[in-house]
């Protein structure tokens, strides 16, 4: 494996932990995704993979070495920052170089070398023409690049990005993630990728690792990752998700909004919540305890409006010629739902 994480525990001022027991392996050319909610531990564990946080316990191996004690400047690793951490009075090919300059002398490329490495680079990303500018007279994406440029300058066994795209427009972010992934499989590296953008992580990711209060919830590939959700966080973080609470009693699943039939489930008897994507729900209209109450159309699909007693669940679904006027009475079955034991709040 390039990087072997194993339970990792790190708190700050004795508060509630940034790790919890963190164990995680990449493998060699992955292009892994840490994502969670904002306090979920992802950054802290990426900059305790560069060595620039340390862990109160556990261990952290890099193509089988182990890291403890081992300086960041000595890891082989290339760290991109959201903020590209740019050297202002410095030229784009300046920036380029400079982690090859810093070098003790004894592994110091020669100049001609530097040179030409940088060189190679700017072609690479696509910003020969850009050598001699400031940080300043260059856009936030073109920034992106030489801050890329830069960590691959000193050809890192590891590539780690922290929010990369986080400070981009949107359609600049898209342009760059494709690029970025394309650029990724060319040159063979194995990336560790820190994002909050679902859309960004399912996109771009081999597999993705779901943080939350400093654990992991699940590792997987995208597709298994949204279409089986170990969790009821997992489910409720990625993508659209309606919840409903329930009580499993002898195997059924009793709804405590009104009209919700009950559901067959394997389920442990107990308070537990069923998730279901919008477009999961199947309208049944003619009859039932719900009523209609707005319809929009949404392309192929139509966004509807049931009312359910006091709440009103929207949902997506095709039109099929059915009759879907707003106070019409309509049943909603949820038999596609996920049911998961109801937790208590970390």
């Amino acid at each position: 494996m390039t990087v072997e994480l194993q339970d990792l525990r790190k708190r700050y001022d004795g508060r509630v932990p940034a790790l919890d027991g963190v164990s995680l392996s990449v493998a060699p050319g992955e292009f892994m995704a840490l994502l969670g909610p904002s306090g979920s531990g992802k950054t802290t564990l990426l900059r305790a993979v560069a060595g620039l946080e340390f862990v109160d316990s556990g261990s952290i191996r890099v193509f089988g070495r182990d890291m403890d004690g081992v300086p960041a400047r000595a890891r082989g690793v290339g760290f991109v920052f959201q903020s590209y951490a740019l050297f202002r009075h410095m030229s784009v090919a300046e920036n380029i170089g400079f982690g090859l300059r810093m070098r003790p002398r004894a592994r110091r490329p020669a100049r001609t070398e530097i040179a030409r490495r940088v060189r190679e680079l700017l072609d690479l990303m696509g910003i020969g023409e850009l050598a001699n500018r400031l940080p300043e007279q260059i856009s936030g994406g073109q920034r992106q690049r030489v801050a890329l440029a830069r960590a691959l300058a000193i050809e890192p066994q590891l590539l780690l990005l922290d929010e990369p795209f986080g400070a981009l427009d949107a359609q600049v972010r898209k342009e760059l993630r494709l690029w970025l992934r394309a650029l990724h499989d060319r040159l063979g590296l194995t990336s560790l990728f820190v994002t909050h953008d679902q859309a960004e992580a399912l996109e771009m990711s081999d597999r993705v690792a779901v943080l939350r209060a400093g654990r992991i919830e699940q590792v997987d590939a995208p597709d298994r990752l949204y279409a089986e959700p170990s969790s009821a966080f997992v489910h409720g973080f990625l993508g659209e998700s309606l919840r409903f609470a329930c009580v499993v009693a002898e195997g059924v699943a009793h709804f405590s909004d009104p009209g919700l039939a009950p559901m067959p489930t394997n389920q442990k008897p107990g308070p537990a919540v069923a998730l279901i994507r919008p477009h999961e729900i199947q309208l049944l209209p003619g009859h039932g305890a719900g009523h209609i109450e707005s319809v929009h159309a949404t392309g192929p699909l139509h966004r509807i409006g049931v009312r359910l007693g006091p709440r009103l669940v929207e949902l997506l679904a095709p039109a099929n010629g059915l009759a879907l006027a707003p106070g019409n009475p309509c049943t909603l079955d949820l038999s596609r739902a996920r049911l998961y034991p109801e937790e208590s709040p970390r």
